[in-house]
Order: structure tokens, then C-alpha cells, then sequence
């Protein structure tokens, strides 16, 4: 698919994200489909961290573009695009945990930081030493099941802030949270996974959640595909 190409001095993020939306408000598919590609990954592992499953995680970010296809013209530019759609992502992630009767914990709920986690079972590592990537693999497969394992509160803040390394001020605007509470909940994410992985979390946490090519194709052509009857949803009101 070809790219929106912006003519001019090289815009900044921001502003880039802001041409794009006008594109795509104008009725531009390949617009709106570069906004995708653009926060695929963090929207995917924002949505992953939250309801746990890879398919799960899929069909909420193809429900929640839509739902940003749709609130597009409400979108104003002085905020964060990224912020605007992990709030959405967000939302919708928690709704589908709400309508499996999941139990939720707030976002905002207190959690006592010295409250202990349920246990982390963790197969140990081979004595072995087996070939770099093999080993790295298995590190990334710790890794994610261990944030898996992590309180709920924990795990959205450290997928946010450690994994997509997202700024402290914007985990705190995308989940209106304070920025003292991000803060302590992302260092007590990240000691308890350092208790399980020690050394070995710095080399797997960028691998964390993959986001491959494939993976991403595949959610910008699903939510393609269903633009028309969005569009034909969206006149009918």
C-alpha cells in the first residue's frame, strides 16, 4: 500500500498525525490506514495487556478503530493521537472483560504496593546454553508470561511506560492517572518482574509482544474491509 506522502519541511509527529487525520476525515482510506500502521503495536500490546489473549487482543483493536474511524471529527489536535486512541483501546479492551463478567479492578483503584502478587510459576532455565536466538525466544516467553502474571494495575502501566516506553506524562493523560501513581506502579511492575528474570529482562523486554508484519497487514485489512459498512452504518443515522 502506498504511503501518504506530505509535501513541504518535514513535519513534526504532531503535525503529521494532524495532516493525516484531515486526510482521513476527507474520506482518505490510505490515510486512515497509515494512522494504523503508525500505533499498531502499542495499541495491540496496550489491548493485550489487558485482556490477555493475542485474538482477544486483535478483535479489540479492530472494534476500537473503528470506533476512532468514527469519533475522527471529535479528535482535536492539541491532544496526543497516540493518547486519543490508547483511551479508546482502553475502554474498549475493559468492556469486553466487563461483558465476559471478568472481574475488573479500577484503573484508579489503590492497591497497596507492598501487597504481594499471586505467585508467578516459572519453568527455571535449562542448564544448557542453547544458541543466542534460540535463548532469546525463551527469555521473550518468560517475559510475557510474567507480565501476564502481573497485577492488572501493574501490567497496563508497564506495557505502556516499560515495553512501548511511552513518557510518564502521557501513560498518566491516556489512563487519567496521576503521574506519582504511574511512577510507583511501573517500578513495582518492573522489580517484580526483575525478581523472576534478574539480568535477563533488559535483553527480552523490547521483543515483548511482537508486533510482526503479518500481524499488521492483517488488522489494517480487517478494519479496511469493514469501513463501507461503517460508512453505509453512518449515513443511516
Amino acid at each position: 500500500m502506498k504511503l501518504i506522502q506530505i509535501s513541504g519541511p518535514v513535519p513534526s509527529v504532531d503535525s503529521f498525525d494532524a495532516e493525516l487525520v484531515s486526510l482521513a476525515l476527507a474520506g482518505s482510506d490510505p490515510a486512515f490506514a497509515q494512522i494504523m500502521r503508525r500505533y499498531n503495536r502499542v495499541l495491540f500490546r496496550t489491548a493485550r495487556s489487558i485482556v490477555k489473549n493475542d485474538d482477544d487482543a486483535q478483535e479489540a483493536l479492530q472494534d476500537a478503530y473503528l470506533r476512532a474511524w468514527r469519533a475522527l471529527a471529535g479528535f482535536r489536535a492539541e491532544a496526543r493521537l497516540s493518547t486519543w486512541l490508547v483511551r479508546i483501546v482502553v475502554n474498549e479492551a475493559l468492556g469486553r472483560l466487563r461483558r465476559t463478567g471478568a472481574q475488573i479492578l479500577p484503573l484508579h483503584a489503590a492497591m497497596d504496593v507492598d501487597e504481594e502478587p499471586p505467585e508467578m510459576h516459572m519453568p527455571a532455565n535449562p542448564n544448557d546454553q542453547p544458541e543466542a536466538s534460540a535463548m532469546r525466544a525463551q527469555l521473550r516467553q518468560q517475559m510475557e508470561a510474567r507480565i501476564d502474571a502481573l497485577p492488572d494495575s501493574f501490567r497496563l502501566v508497564f506495557m505502556l511506560r516499560g515495553v512501548e516506553e511511552m513518557s510518564a506524562q502521557d501513560v498518566a493523560l491516556a489512563l487519567d492517572l496521576p503521574q506519582a501513581t504511574v511512577r510507583t506502579r511501573f517500578f513495582r511492575a518492573r522489580s517484580l518482574l526483575r525478581e523472576g528474570l534478574s539480568r535477563d529482562i533488559d535483553m527480552a523486554q523490547a521483543d515483548a509482544f511482537s508486533f510482526a508484519g503479518a500481524r499488521c497487514n492483517r488488522i489494517v485489512e480487517c478494519v479496511l474491509a469493514r469501513l463501507p459498512q461503517a460508512r453505509e452504518d453512518a449515513t443511516r443515522r
